[in-house]
Order: structure tokens, then C-alpha cells, then sequence
């Protein structure tokens, strides 16, 4: 029996079938921004579904968001079987193709996102994170990795971006990591005014299509 849909956004293509792609969310939450971009992803022919790991909370200010993150990372493992179910969820809706899903994280959502490429090695082929990084050991990961970086971003040093891609290669997973000069975190999402930058989140999509597409049957 196919399991219920856990909280989050389910976005179809017209067809309603596609390659699925599960989208993690940074602090702000299940937000429209997130919502927008599964939407997004549903144009160019993807099953897209967010997990809410916030479970109906999101935030607009960077405190109220530290809150939600930390009282998140404190609870880490439920956040974690939250994620797995999502992961269960999109693999039975997508059918066939679900051994070959992708997952996206953004900041926050980008630790939860490397940690399921381990983790899950049967169902995530192929990793995209924008601005944030995470765990030090892929032995067990049979992804390849796509990463979006900003040039100046407090949240994300820069020694963090060049551990992290260190320990993919050292662990044979293919990488590519783009840094985007003058940007700092959050420059591709449309509602952080004071971050967003349009060209460079233009040029990170398209970045993200053409991976997602070489890494499935779209």
C-alpha cells in the first residue's frame, strides 16, 4: 500500500510522472519561495516534493529563523525521519524512477541533504546545495554533487566549502562546485531582497537544470 503523503509540497508536471526531486528547505521553513521553486522544477518536467520539517512554522526574521534551526538541529533524528518518510514517499510516487531520485538543500536543509546521499545511497543519485555544507564522510554515497556558493557569506566560510569538497573527491563522488563572485548567502532566493542577485541565481539554475537532467530520464 503506497504511503500517505507526509507535511510538505507536492508539485506535479502536467503529465503528473517525472524524475523526483526532493527539495529541503533553509530556516525561513516551507515558505512560497520554496513552494515557487518546486513549482519550477515541475515546468521542466520533475515530481517535486518538500518535506515541512518545520511542521506548519516559518519565519521572516533571521531570529525568529535561529530558533526554528536550532530547535531543529537539537531534534536532529526526528528531522532525519522526517526526511527518510519524504524520501519513501517520493520514491512510490514516482515509481520506477525512484531509485534515481535527486534531493536539493538549501542552507540549512543543505546539511540534511548531504547526510540523506549517504545515508540513502539506493534511492539519491544526484545532490544539489546551495550555500551550506555538512558531513566529512560520503564513503557510503553513490552521488554526484552539484554545489552553488556565494563569494562572501558569513553564515558559510569558505574553509567549510573547500572541507567539504575535499571529502567528496577524497571519497571518489563526483563534484562540482561553483562559487558566485560579489553574493552572499541566501542570493538566490527572490524574497531575501538585501541578498538576492539575480543574474547569479539565473545562472545557478541553470547550473541545477542541465545536472538534474543528465542525472535522469527527463
Amino acid at each position: 500500500m503506497p504511503s500517505a503523503q507526509p507535511d510538505g509540497y507536492l508539485a506535479l508536471p502536467a503529465t503528473g510522472q517525472g524524475p523526483g526531486v526532493l527539495v529541503l528547505h533553509a530556516w525561513w521553513g516551507l515558505n512560497n519561495t520554496m513552494q515557487d521553486f518546486c513549482t519550477r522544477l515541475t515546468n521542466s518536467g520533475f515530481v517535486a516534493f518538500a518535506p515541512d520539517l518545520y511542521h506548519g512554522k516559518v519565519a521572516d526574521t533571521i531570529a525568529d529563523a535561529e530558533i526554528l534551526g536550532q530547535a531543529l538541529d537539537a531534534n536532529h533524528l526526528q528531522a532525519k525521519a522526517d526526511i527518510a518518510q519524504a524520501t519513501t514517499f517520493l520514491a512510490e510516487r514516482v515509481g520506477e524512477a525512484g531509485r534515481d531520485l535527486a534531493v536539493i538543500g538549501f542552507s540549512l536543509g543543505a546539511y540534511y541533504a548531504l547526510d540523506l546521499a549517504a545515508a540513502d545511497p539506493e534511492h539519491i543519485r544526484s545532490v544539489v546545495i546551495f550555500y551550506g555544507t555538512g558531513r566529512d564522510d560520503f564513503s557510503t554515497s553513490r552521488a554526484a554533487h552539484l554545489g552553488h556558493f556565494a563569494e562572501n557569506d558569513e553564515f558559510e566560510p569558505q574553509s567549510n566549502v573547500d572541507d567539504l569538497e575535499e571529502s567528496l573527491r577524497r571519497a571518489g563522488r563526483p563534484v562540482t562546485f561553483h562559487r558566485y563572485p560579489g553574493t552572499g548567502h541566501w542570493f538566490f532566493e527572490p524574497d531575501r531582497p538585501q541578498a538576492y542577485n539575480q543574474a547569479a541565481a539565473s545562472l545557478a539554475w541553470e547550473h541545477t537544470l542541465a545536472f538534474l537532467k543528465r542525472s535522469s530520464t527527463v
